[in-house]
Formats: C-alpha cells, sequence, structure tokens
C-alpha cells in the first residue's frame, strides 16, 4: 500500500510539475463559466442580429433564459472537456514504453498493478475534481443569476455524464496498456465510443449501453429521471471493473 500511495503521489507530482494539472484546472474553470456566460448573454446577441436576421426574412422573438438554459450548456460543453481530457492523458503509459522508465520502476521491485491503478487513480481523481469544478462554478453562477429552481434532476444527470467519462477513462487505460503510442490510443477510445453510438441505434439494447448516459441532459426537463438510465449506469459500472481487472491482467505479462 505504501508503494502505491507513493507511487501515485509521484504521478500527481508529475502532472503538476508538466503543467498538465494546471491546464486542466483552467479548462474546466473555462467551462464552468462559459455555460452561465453564453445563456445571459445569448438574448443579447440576439437582439444585436435581430436587423440582419429581420432583412433575411427571419422575425426573432423575445428570449427568455434561465437556469435551464445554462444547465443544458453545461452538457453541450462538457464533451469538449472530456475529449480534451482524454487526448492530454492519452499518453499517460506509452510516454513511459518510449521513456523506458518503467523497466527501473519493476526491477525496484515495484509491483505492476500498482503502477497501473496509479495512473488510473490519477486519472479519475482529476476527471472527479474536474466534474466538481464545472459543476459547482456553474450551479454558483446559475444561483446567482436565477435561482436554480427550473431545472430537475441536475445531480443525477451530472453524475451519469461523470460516469460516461470514467468508462472512457477505463477505456483509455486498457488500450494504453495494448498499444504503444498515444495516437492509437485516442483512435481506440474514439472505436468504442462509435461502436457503442452504433448499438445504441437498436432500441432492444440502447438502454444498456454507456453512450445513453449522454443523453442524461434530457432529466433536466423533467421528461425522464434516474430511472432511466439505471440500467446504462449498472452496465456501466460493470465494465468499468472489467475493463480494469483485464488492463491489469495484460499488463502484467506486457513487455516493457
Amino acid at each position: 500500500m505504501r508503494q502505491l500511495i507513493a507511487f501515485t503521489k509521484k504521478e500527481l507530482m508529475e502532472q503538476l510539475r508538466t503543467g498538465k494539472l494546471l491546464l486542466f484546472a483552467i479548462v474546466f474553470c473555462l467551462f464552468g463559466v462559459m455555460n452561465p456566460a453564453i445563456a445571459k448573454l445569448t438574448p443579447w446577441m440576439m437582439e444585436l442580429m435581430s436587423e440582419q436576421l429581420a432583412e433575411s426574412g427571419m422575425i426573432v422573438s423575445a428570449m427568455e433564459v434561465n437556469d435551464l438554459t445554462s444547465w443544458m450548456q453545461f452538457f453541450k460543453n462538457m464533451p469538449m472537456a472530456l475529449i480534451v481530457f482524454l487526448v492530454l492523458f492519452s499518453g499517460i503509459l506509452t510516454s513511459e514504453y518510449q521513456k523506458g522508465t518503467l523497466i527501473n520502476v519493476v526491477t525496484k521491485g515495484m509491483k505492476r498493478w500498482r503502477i497501473f491503478i496509479s495512473k488510473m487513480g490519477v486519472m479519475m481523481v482529476v476527471w472527479t475534481l474536474g466534474c466538481l469544478i464545472s459543476h459547482g462554478i456553474t450551479f454558483a453562477y446559475n444561483a446567482f443569476f436565477w435561482d436554480n429552481s427550473t431545472a430537475y434532476h441536475v445531480f443525477s444527470a451530472v453524475i451519469c455524464f461523470y460516469l460516461l467519462g470514467l468508462w472512457l477513462i477505463s477505456v483509455l487505460g486498457m488500450a494504453s496498456v495494448f498499444v504503444n503510442s498515444s495516437g492509437a490510443v485516442i483512435l481506440l477510445v474514439g472505436i468504442a465510443y462509435v461502436i457503442s453510438y452504433l448499438l445504441g441505434m437498436f432500441p432492444a439494447v440502447k438502454e444498456y449501453l454507456p453512450v445513453s448516459l449522454m443523453d442524461s441532459a434530457d432529466m433536466l426537463a423533467g421528461t425522464k429521471d434516474i430511472g432511466d438510465y439505471a440500467a446504462a449506469v449498472v452496465v456501466t459500472v460493470v465494465l468499468i471493473v472489467l475493463q480494469i481487472i483485464i488492463s491489469v491482467a495484460a499488463f502484467n505479462k506486457k513487455n516493457l
């Protein structure tokens, strides 16, 4: 356990030293601010464009925005934050392969599973903190401008998207075990998402797929609740655990 904690601290310090943690903090803060800002500025921008749109035959009516508008913007922006996160972390293991640094760590007695779990732990902690930052900033601004009473099941919807991120992180971790370049890792993560998306076109299995959690924003309007995503949540959690187990088993046998 001491080795695991020590290696995890080393990983966090490495992310801090390279500036990635600062970059993540800026990105998630930026997305947190953008959600209410875009919602607040949209009527003003539409008013500025109303004359030009009127000349084109389009009539712009008065637009009312509230916390629901801001939360909907949250779920439009967060996928981009997730993509940035995955791209920046795509080399968390492959860069170690290329430098050969893991060989020295293993020969000194570090268990391979501890290395992998430390890497996964760092990614999951950063993703968790990032979601909390974006959610917290959006919630605070919404409370200031409005009263956070229009949108329903906000926390449940955010949890669903958070789990989707954890699933893709576990896919990234597993891909990092089998391939040796960050580009290939991102490609495999993209393929996993596309396969899940295509399977979602079949109504019989859609409710069980992780990708269905992307639609959790539907809960904000009160048309759905967490029960509608229960099956997807359970399957996603099971897949995360299975992928980590498979990754650890494969990493123990990988030629470093």
